[in-house]
């Protein structure tokens, strides 16, 4: 055990790492791995015994370091990181707890919520309406939350937390802080505001034995202008009166006070406090028109001794195997923990059971999927596929070669191929959704690609006319841009088997589309579509094979646990030549640093883009959008380059133009792009075997131009 890490020394060791491409790098005594092995193997003391499991796990990880390959050497060091961040909050937290501040409680007394009397008088499948401590009034507002039951109040989770729970001395108080306070009134008045006739203002001074502060309270409406509600107001805080007050530390004019605080009279300085909005963590409920939060806290507290009538689905063995509460306590503390600790907990217990069910949906899903529906078998191994090795100019890595191979596995199933290849851009996931198409085309079925634009579209479908030329294969694309003669030659070609492969976006879910026999389905950026979108494409055949493809980075855990019907498949090796990808984050007072680099590389002839969450500017979202920091940017920060504008709201041409002439900063003068045609596939001449007719020669393709070769960016 260790005293004390040297956190800053750790995160900068894995840092000056990651800057350098995560190589391994060689200190003056230790070799990086080595390093962090050693650092891993000291716990610090007053961790508990999940985050001491942690490290040396992490000593494990990175003495295997020198073996593991760049992806998963970045994945490593990442979590390294953020586990070292979470790990230095906990070490400081305990290590507090040790040191004796101010003689006032950390921790303010407040009153059990839940009621022993009422265990067992509550169940959750009663009505609200039936609780003597909601009432008929305020079941009809919980209504328009769509809460009915106890069940569906229990289950009605906070949003968030005011975590008003750490009582201070006034002389510790800082502004931002949620905090509590426990002092005796000095003076108290109530009037109002000269300024506004219409406000009313309470301002109540208190002082403990560091100090003194005075507390202001505000309400709106002629109704609080009357003189006597004002002098019940003053009765009620009496001088010399002992008061809880819970609020948001601000700094104003007159120094530090509590925003709007809430407060409540005690009999003595050690009572505890009734209110539930004070010198506690205070749930924060979503609402809506008509229903207040005190209504939802209420009642919440109302028929919280229910919660011990839960079952809990969960057998104590699996809940000891992954440290979970239970779930009557995770309930309980995820409307009204007593700190942060047991919220988190609770939190953790409740976010573990919507993924476990999450899992058991899709493994349903996926029973269900195979018991139901007999795929097409396809076969690995054929003419089409060999000629296509023939033609590749380089070889596959052995990352593709094993995404291939399992691809190739699942289309020899009887069961439908639903499978996700994840890799990130550059790693060849293309060509290896084309080895999965020339599978079906070589076994007479037809293959459709579809993306979520038409400039990922077109891209594809340039690449696989470069490709299927050689093998005289006809493709076409089809998107909202498609003319509509060229469209209903394409609608009568795919309908009759004349062609084999289709590339395009939504426009391949059109009911005008009919497949001649579809085999397999190949979706890219899949989280792009709905699931209602990607099941209709997938209808439009008999069982297809379904390849989807992904170049977001996911953990494969991750992705396990959000596509549990999905198998899995990773390119996770770059081919040779390729620069790894290096990711920076930098603050918007770092901005002008990213402007400098995006400088330096355009001055060595390449380009670079910018990516941002609107088109245009909206009044909900506080975020820049692409057309206005377009505008800034071609007029303040790059005036000397051409910087175009790419987004979906434009029309095919502008998209292609914009792309290929200037994506997104350029260097050179501005001039016009070059205008270029779209590479014309090859063409059959003679119709598709599938449909009976006798195999007949082939006339020699059109060959087309083939696709450009795209800039570097």
């Amino acid at each position: 055990m260790s005293e004390q890490p040297d956190w800053q020394r750790l995160q900068k060791a894995l840092a000056i790492e990651a800057e350098r491409g995560f190589s391994n790098l060689k200190g003056n005594q230790y070799y990086f791995h080595e390093f962090l092995r050693l650092s891993f193997s000291l716990i610090p003391e007053l961790l508990v015994e999940r985050d001491r499991a942690s490290w040396q796990k992490f000593e494990e990880a990175f003495a295997e370091y020198p073996q593991l390959s760049f992806f998963q050497r970045q994945h490593l060091v990442n979590s390294a990181q953020q586990f070292l961040e979470e790990s230095r909050t906990a070490w400081e937290r305990r290590q507090n707890l040790r040191v004796v501040r101010d003689p006032v409680p950390q921790t303010p007394r407040t009153r059990e919520l839940v009621s022993e009397s009422h265990l067992g008088s509550i169940q959750p499948q009663d009505p609200l309406k039936s609780i003597k401590s909601i009432g008929l009034r305020n079941s009809k507002l919980l209504e328009r939350l769509e809460l009915f039951t106890v069940r569906d109040l229990l289950f009605y989770y906070p949003r968030d937390h005011a975590d008003f729970a750490k009582q201070v001395a006034i002389r510790e108080l800082e502004a931002g802080e949620t905090v509590t306070l426990v002092g005796t009134v000095r003076s108290v008045n109530c009037f109002t505001s000269a300024k506004n006739k219409k406000l009313t203002i309470l301002e109540v001074t208190i002082a403990d034995r560091s100090g003194k502060i005075r507390l202001s309270r505000f309400f709106a409406g002629t109704r609080f202008s009357n003189r006597g509600w004002q002098e019940m107001q003053k009765k009620a805080y009496p001088v010399g009166a002992i008061v809880a007050a819970s609020g948001l530390v601000k700094k104003n004019k007159y120094g530090l006070t509590l925003d709007n605080p809430e407060i409540e009279v005690l009999d003595r300085e050690e009572s505890s406090i009734e209110s539930i909005k004070i010198g506690r963590m205070v749930p924060v409920y979503p609402l809506t028109e008509g229903v207040s939060a005190d209504v939802v806290r209420k009642s919440v507290v109302g028929v919280l001794s229910a919660a011990k009538e839960l079952v809990d689905p969960l057998p104590q063995g699996l809940r000891d195997r992954y440290d979970l509460i239970g779930l009557c306590e995770a309930i309980q503390n995820i409307h009204f923990p007593e700190d942060r600790d047991i919220l988190r907990d609770a939190k953790r217990r409740l976010i573990f059971d919507e993924f476990f069910y999450l899992q058991l949906g899709f493994l349903q899903r996926r029973y269900n999927h195979k018991k139901a529906q007999t795929a097409i078998q396809l076969a690995p191994k054929g003419k089409l596929i060999n000629q296509f090795y023939d033609v590749l100019p380089f070889q596959l890595t052995n990352a593709q070669q094993r995404v291939v191979e399992e691809i190739l596995n699942d289309l020899q199933s009887s069961t439908p191929m639903n499978r996700l290849v994840q890799g990130d851009v550059g790693s060849g996931k293309t060509v290896v959704a084309v080895i999965a198409i020339l599978a079906a085309i070589q076994a007479n079925y037809q293959a459709a690609l579809m993306a979520p634009t038409e400039v990922l579209a077109e891209q594809h479908y340039r690449k696989l006319v470069g490709w299927f030329n050689l093998l005289h294969i006809p493709v076409e694309l089809l998107t909202g841009s498609t003319k509509t003669a060229k469209r209903r030659e394409i609608y009568s070609q795919i309908h009759t088997g004349e062609l084999p492969v289709l590339v395009g976006t939504h426009a391949l879910i059109q009911d005008t589309v009919s497949f001649h026999q579809l085999g397999l389905v190949v979706i890219d950026e899949q989280h792009r579509f709905g699931v209602g979108q990607r099941a209709r494409l997938q209808q439009k055949g008999d069982a297809p094979h379904v390849l989807t493809m992904t170049a977001t980075p996911i953990p494969r855990t991750l992705a396990l646990t959000m596509h549990g019907d999905l198998d899995v498949s990773q390119i996770d090796e770059l081919p040779p030549g390729r620069q790894t990808i290096q990711t920076t984050a930098l603050t918007g007072k770092e901005r002008h640093q990213a402007y400098e680099l995006i400088r330096r590389e355009i001055a060595q002839g390449r380009q670079a883009y910018i990516v941002l969450p609107l088109i245009e500017e909206s009044e909900k979202l506080d975020v820049r959008s692409a057309v206005e920091e377009h505008k800034r940017l071609s007029e303040s920060v790059f005036p000397e380059f051409t910087v175009g504008l790419l987004h979906g709201r434009m029309s095919s041409a502008r998209s292609r133009s914009g792309a290929r002439s200037a994506p997104w900063c350029t260097a050179g003068r501005r001039r016009a792009p070059a205008r270029r045609s779209r590479p014309r596939p090859a063409r059959r001449a003679a119709p598709s075997a599938r449909r009976g007719a006798a195999a007949r020669r082939r006339s020699a393709p059109r060959t087309g131009r083939g696709p450009a070769r795209p800039a570097a960016t």
